[in-house]
């Protein structure tokens, strides 16, 4: 019997495929049978793809495209056509946000935050999932069959909890404030895919997003994660290894009839 869950042999687009995210969902899909394409900002050595994808780089390939240069993305998506044929599978993963650790303006109040920073996350984080689209999905549209995935945040359907960065000022001597950008970004995707998800229906390209919770890293304090885990209803933060599943899952064929349809994976989050 065929198995519905099977990507074996499918091409597949991972935009940001060499960031935490991006890293996991390659080696998910390729460990499964898939080529892999990943796009990336920055050419990636052969010693560096052999630590990220042990036993799998056969099936990998980077092609140099920023999300948010279209003729970049036109030119790897051609690339990759004339290698390995029209792609049946879109992550779009690729997305910045402020850091933690960045400068006092990156993270100021919103009445003084800077424009500059909301162009840079919402030209990546928004425009650049638009631009993939319009790049990969109409030759998907043109096949008429395909898969999209938008990777979002949970801070796309939530604002983000200030009281979670309270510590900082009284750690710091100043204010910290999780801008707005980013969840203005992860907002837009929302209905994105929805409109995209009806758009392409008919050409049975289909379009979903996953809205992902905190995932365990070292770089956050532990007084974040301490506040942050007390609003988990499971208690914990996600391993990276619990979100390769769902995207493996949107990409088959177990998932044919989901389209513009938002997939949470949060830890119960925003339910509460």
């Amino acid at each position: 019997m065929k198995d519905p869950f099977s990507v074996q042999d499918k091409v597949a687009i991972v935009t940001g495929g060499l960031g935490q995210l991006g890293t996991e969902f390659c080696r998910t899909l390729a460990g499964a049978g898939a080529k892999v394409a990943i796009f990336s900002r920055r050419p990636a050595e052969p010693a560096l793809l052999e630590a990220k994808f042990p036993g799998l780089t056969d099936r990998i390939r980077v092609h140099v495209a920023s999300v948010t240069d279209k003729e970049a993305l036109e030119a790897a998506t051609a690339a990759l056509i004339a290698e390995w044929g029209v792609p049946h599978i879109l992550v779009n993963n690729a997305g910045i946000d402020s850091k933690p650790s960045g400068s006092a303006d990156q993270n100021a109040p919103f009445e003084v935050y800077p424009k500059q920073y909301w162009d840079e996350i919402i030209d990546t984080n928004l425009t650049g999932v638009m631009l993939c689209c319009q790049v990969v999905g109409s030759r998907m549209a043109e096949e008429r069959r395909g898969s999209i995935i938008n990777v979002g945040s949970m801070y796309g359907m939530v604002s983000p909890n200030q009281a979670l960065y309270a510590y900082r000022e009284k750690r710091d001597g100043k204010p910290f404030v999780k801008a707005i950008s980013y969840a203005a970004s992860k907002a837009g995707l929302l209905n994105l895919t929805r409109y995209l998800g009806t758009y392409w229906a008919p050409k049975n390209v289909r379009v979903n997003l996953v809205t992902f919770g905190g995932v365990k890293t070292a770089t956050f304090d532990k007084e974040f994660i301490d506040a942050f885990l007390e609003r988990v209803p499971m208690g914990r933060q996600a391993e990276i290894e619990e979100f390769g599943g769902v995207v493996q899952f949107l990409a088959s064929d177990a998932s044919t009839y989901m389209t513009g349809s938002n997939v949470v994976v949060d830890g119960g989050f925003t339910a509460w």
